[in-house]
């Protein structure tokens, strides 16, 4: 996919590069840092994307301006809506749009990149392990949103540090474009419950490899990780390795299963029944349930005769009404399984601490469960 625009009196043609799959803006303007932020937000909602030319500092000044525009049409709308019915389902909805509003807008301001990932801006930083890190070694220039070019950077910061997981007593090193573990109740309820077996367990839809790796850390003498995406392969890989654990973790590039059977299968499936706007959103979003439907239904064939599969899942999509209350037993039954035991705990993220959000109901509503299956 390319993107083209007018400079100089000649149209210039580039690669465009989007990881969210965001289609190439067909208007294309080249500014500068004499546009303000009011009219950098007016050509953004109106569907025209800014290519900047000037103090690459300013560019993220702008951006941050036409952030703040975007909340305040934000709480415009709310305060019209403040006597409305109390709908959380539509909440959400509404939230979703919002977002991706949102992120259209703040998409529309571009960044060229040069040859070997250089950008030609007055006091623009060298980005170039960023870059590489989240696309490999270079190709070919192109223009990308300043807005995905922040969450590059970002993404590298947290590579560098590394995410603290107590369960570990150490760090995981979340790569670009796989979902950071900053939900630490799921892995206190996996480093916890009482293990069926330490023979074999299997780990579906590792990421970075933070089940698979608290598995092997607890006494799992043999684990195998699975992931469909190159990315989180690579990720789960680098921190196995970085943890001393590649003699008993085995990372295998599958869809769900690897071959044969386990006394313990784990699984850590999107939460919500909604569709994906990007690709890390498959680590939120699991559109008709489909992860969910897919490990119910294979644990019978994959789990041996006394094994456990534990279902990692939080009642969220229950809370905003996106899941019927009885719909999870339902799958779990239709599987051929039974509930051996659900253990819960509360989550204790900053959200469910703010009562101003719309969605405060249901995020001080929500419990994450560990649901211990069994073959019926």
């Amino acid at each position: 996919m390319t993107i083209s625009w007018v400079e100089g009196g000649s149209t210039h043609i580039a690669r465009w590069q989007s990881e969210a799959k965001v289609t190439a803006p067909k208007r294309v303007l080249v500014v500068d840092d004499s546009i303000n932020a009011d009219t950098a937000y007016r050509l953004a909602c109106e569907g025209s994307a800014m290519l900047w030319r000037g103090d690459f500092q300013n560019a993220r000044q702008l951006l941050q301006a036409m952030a703040r525009r975007c909340e305040q049409k934000k709480v415009s709308k709310k305060n019209k809506l403040a006597n409305a019915p109390e709908d959380l389902k539509s909440s959400f909805n509404l939230h979703r749009v919002a977002q991706a509003q949102r992120a259209r807008i703040l998409g529309m301001l571009l960044i060229e990149v040069g040859d070997s990932y250089q950008i030609s801006l007055k006091r623009a930083p060298d980005f170039k392990d960023a870059f590489i890190e989240a696309y490999g070694e270079f190709s070919s220039p192109f223009v990308t949103s300043l807005r995905e070019l922040q969450g590059l950077i970002g993404a590298h910061e947290w590579r560098k540090k590394g995410v603290r997981i107590e369960a570990l007593g150490a760090n995981i090193h979340p790569h670009y474009g796989v979902f950071s573990p900053i939900r630490g109740e799921y892995l206190k309820l996996i480093a916890d419950t009482s293990l069926p077996s330490t023979e074999l367990a299997f780990d579906i839809g590792t990421g970075t490899g933070v089940i698979a790796s608290i598995l092997a850390k607890r006494g799992v003498k043999r684990v195998i990780a699975t992931d469909q995406d190159s990315r989180a392969i690579t990720c789960a890989e680098e921190n196995i390795a970085r943890l001393g654990l590649q003699n008993k973790v085995t990372i295998t590039k599958t869809d769900m299963f690897p071959e044969g059977q386990a006394p313990l299968i784990v699984c850590n499936p999107p939460w919500l029944p909604a569709k994906p706007s990007s690709p890390i959103e498959y680590a939120i979003y699991d559109p008709d349930s489909r992860m969910l439907i897919a490990f119910l239904n294979g644990l019978k064939e994959k789990l041996t005769p006394e094994g456990e599969g534990w279902l990692i899942m939080s009642n969220f999509a229950e809370a905003l009404g996106l899941r019927k209350q009885d719909e999870l037993l339902s799958l779990i039954h239709r599987a051929g399984l039974r509930v051996e035991e659900k253990l819960d705990i509360k989550p204790t993220h900053q959200k469910i601490m703010d009562a101003e959000d719309k969605l405060h109901q249901a995020r001080k509503a929500e419990v994450t469960s560990l649901w211990r299956l069994k073959i019926t």
